[in-house]
């Protein structure tokens, strides 16, 4: 086969031959030229897909992160709510025992007397009282008796205000009825006469 294409070549005039010499040259350029102009369009193309891929990867980090958060946020928010529910579960419990506090207050202060049967009755009351606190204590609930201390809204209600040289103005001079907080948390405040000072 390769003497039959050398006595081809050999045949074929120069004229022939130098055409398609200048032909084969001619197509490798022309290929050449095609294959550099596709090269730019596909590294265009491809700088261009590359540009938008990243954009979408940036963005869906930047989702990612605000999902992370807003999870951390709602984990922490459901924390807290466990927690103040385990630590204010007791606080309508907690009011209804407040009246026989006072009640058992009112029974010491009722029972003045030498007797010694009333004596012996308002011991008991007593201890019974004391147990009924610290028993409450165990639990967080505090007893608030303001005597003496300045006048604070959020902790006090003023039932009225008097005139008293003795005690200086917007302090409180006696307690109605104590106030009691649950976790440091104010569940009832407590009644108070305030002093107006002297007039």
């Amino acid at each position: 086969m390769a003497g039959e294409d050398k006595s081809q070549v050999e045949e074929m005039q120069p004229e022939t031959v130098t055409d398609a010499v200048e032909e084969t040259v001619a197509a490798d350029e022309t290929v050449e030229a095609a294959a550099e102009q596709a090269s730019e369009v596909d590294v265009d193309a491809l700088q261009l897909a590359l540009a938008q891929a990243q954009d979408q990867a940036a963005a869906l980090m930047d989702q990612e992160l605000r999902t992370r958060a807003e999870m951390q946020n709602i984990r922490r928010r459901a924390e807290q709510d466990v927690e103040k529910a385990h630590k204010f579960a007791l606080e309508k419990f907690t009011n209804e025992l407040l009246p026989v506090v006072d009640s058992l207050e009112r029974a010491i202060e009722a029972s003045v007397s030498d007797d010694e049967a009333v004596k012996v009755l308002r011991e008991g009351v007593e201890m019974t009282l004391n147990m009924f606190v610290s028993g409450l204590g165990k639990f967080n609930v505090d007893q608030h008796h303001p005597v003496g201390e300045a006048f604070n809204p959020e902790l006090h209600q003023a039932m009225s205000m008097v005139p008293n040289p003795d005690v200086p103005a917007n302090h409180v001079m006696a307690v109605m009825q104590k106030g009691y907080s649950l976790n440091s948390r104010l569940i009832r405040p407590a009644m108070v006469i305030v002093s107006k000072g002297a007039e």
